[in-house]
């Protein structure tokens, strides 16, 4: 699989698998072994998905060595200060059962108990200054952001010794959040997308049926070939076999400028909500 570089060197596969929603247990295991036998080597998983146990098993057994697989867990809202951000990370490495993580990100800038008084800046800076800390001890190989605009980065770029390295948003044909986009290449902050089908409201679109049809795909690696296109990291989430192993076809579709158009400003009935709207 192609890899994208990292603004500090390291290599990262363009494609990942989500694990979002995928039930601790014999679901998110079985569907993690499925994407490493299928040709993934790049699973993401979250504190707050509590299916870390099952991807860091999957991960073991699948007879893989561990440098050829890259994980990414995040670090969950109601981790405020340093201390809590390294035991958090701690906690996060003995469930998946790894000695190093290649990607720690911040899960999300604003936790809902801290928005009054912009007390939000003052935990990401604590939080982000462990999570500097640890990649400087060698325990990560990337740290990183999710779901941060750009007023949350340029907050954290006051106090930080490092750039973020991949930013996590939501992004999507007809889900382009043009600001956000602009500032992260602005900054060389990679842009991975979680939700790259949407919402499933892509699959009923005619315009998206007929680029697929024209080109003998699938909506599903339709929509990933324009996220490759347009330089993000795609996450899809599957745990139907089938489905885990089509959405990998979805390398050397050659959209036209008109169809990546099309599909970036298509209309779909649920926008990308603003984190600062988003409840916790």
């Amino acid at each position: 699989m192609k890899s994208y570089n990292l603004n500090n060197g390291v290599s990262i596969p363009v494609l990942g698998f989500g694990t979002w929603k995928a039930e601790n247990g014999e679901v998110a295991y079985q569907a993690v072994l499925e994407a490493l036998k299928a040709g993934y080597r790049h699973i993401d998983t979250a504190a707050i998905y509590k299916n870390e146990e099952s991807v860091g098993r999957a991960i073991r057994d699948s007879g893989l060595p561990r440098q050829e697989i890259f994980v990414t867990t995040k670090l969950w809202n109601t981790n405020h200060s340093y201390d809590e951000a390294r035991q958090a990370f701690e906690e996060s490495m003995e469930k998946l059962g790894l000695d190093y993580l290649d990607l720690y990100l911040i899960h999300w800038p604003n936790p809902k108990p801290l928005r009054e008084n912009d007390e939000w800046k003052t935990r990401n800076a604590e939080v982000w200054r462990a999570m500097e800390d640890l990649y400087q001890e060698g325990k990560i190989r990337a740290i990183g952001v999710s779901n941060f605009l750009p007023h949350h980065l340029d907050a954290l770029l006051e106090t930080a010794r490092i750039i973020p390295a991949v930013n996590q948003v939501r992004l999507a044909p007809g889900v382009y959040q043009e600001e956000v986009v602009d500032y992260c290449k602005e900054k060389g902050i990679l842009l991975e997308a979680w939700g790259p089908f949407g919402q499933g409201e892509l699959f009923e679109q005619k315009e998206v049926q007929k680029i697929a049809a024209k080109h003998g795909k699938t909506v599903a690696q339709i929509a990933l070939a324009w996220s490759l296109a347009e330089g993000f990291l795609p996450l899809p989430k599957s745990v139907t076999a089938s489905r885990i192993q089509s959405n990998l076809d979805c390398f050397g579709i050659e959209l036209s400028k008109d169809e990546r158009e099309v599909l970036k400003t298509i209309s779909v009935t649920s926008g990308a909500p603003r984190v600062d709207e988003m409840d916790f």
